[in-house]
């Protein structure tokens, strides 16, 4: 593969992010350098055109990234789990992160740290999976994920496949993408998200193995969301953090990649 560049938005209300600007959007991509101009414009139109509101700060930074710097990783498979409420639907992802290793009250103390966030944090909490403790020292600006993006050969098939269960809207893709670098990173067994787009009322739990959309997570209109990253014991936490936010990523599904919708039965392998 040749030269890829990674284009990364960030946009915020009130001044920039670091003099205390409210949040307002964020993308991420990596790209050939013939599609750069295409994707900067759609990462304009995005940052202007968002239901957290308009922004008037908005950053853009290009990258050029030698191929032998990019990683490649699986994307994780992509299941539904279809839930009546928000208490179900937090109670499902809480079950989840238990079975995945992480220690009832280092889940529980997750869950309490989200809902009591007083506006979404740019990029993620790290926390100890087994005791909720929190790790990253950034403190509302959290752990931000970059430098990552779907492998261009395999987009528009993946597209399509979301797209046939009614999931093509660029949270679920975006999200899967995010999520399968992260379960990747040094140390991390699992992640726990919810969104800040008010519209949007579903979140999920990634670990090794899948990525599990719940219907309900937060509230409809809330426009405060968050995520959380919880490692296991004697991690190195530099060279986690260090993975996240530098090392170029490029997922790839497999061979028994899929989509599993609400009904529970995997329809389309890639």
């Amino acid at each position: 593969m040749k030269e890829l560049y990674s284009v990364r938005m960030r946009a915020a209300a009130g001044g920039p992010h670091e003099e205390g600007g409210r949040h307002i959007s964020g993308a991420e991509r990596l790209v050939p350098e013939g599609d750069v101009r295409q994707v900067v414009g759609a990462m304009l139109d995005r940052a202007l055109n968002h239901s957290r509101g308009r922004p008037d700060f908005i950053n853009l930074t290009l990258e050029a990234l030698p191929a032998e710097r990019v990683l490649t990783v699986p994307l994780l498979p992509i299941r539904t789990l279809a839930v009546p409420d928000l208490v179900a639907g937090r109670r499902a992802a809480l079950n989840l992160l238990i079975k995945a290793g992480v220690v009832r009250c280092a889940a529980e103390r997750a869950l309490t740290a989200l809902q009591a966030l007083p506006d979404s944090m740019r990029g993620a909490m790290l926390l100890s999976a087994a005791t909720g403790e929190r790790l990253d020292g950034y403190g509302g600006r959290g752990v931000r994920v970059t430098r990552m993006d779907i492998h261009p050969a395999s987009r528009l098939a993946v597209r399509e496949a979301l797209t046939s269960y009614g999931l093509g809207n660029n949270h679920v893709l975006e999200a899967g993408i995010l999520a399968s670098k992260v379960v990747s990173a040094p140390g991390v067994v699992a992640e726990l998200c919810w969104s800040d787009d008010p519209d949007y009322v579903a979140g999920y739990v990634a670990i090794a193995t899948c990525y599990t959309r719940f219907s309900y997570l937060k509230p409809y209109g809330s426009p405060i969301g968050g995520r959380a990253f919880f490692v296991r014991e004697g991690t190195d936490i530099n060279a986690t953090i260090s993975y996240l936010q530098e090392q170029p990523v490029l997922v790839v599904p497999g061979e028994d990649w899929c989509v599993v919708p609400e009904a529970g039965e995997a329809r389309w392998n890639f």
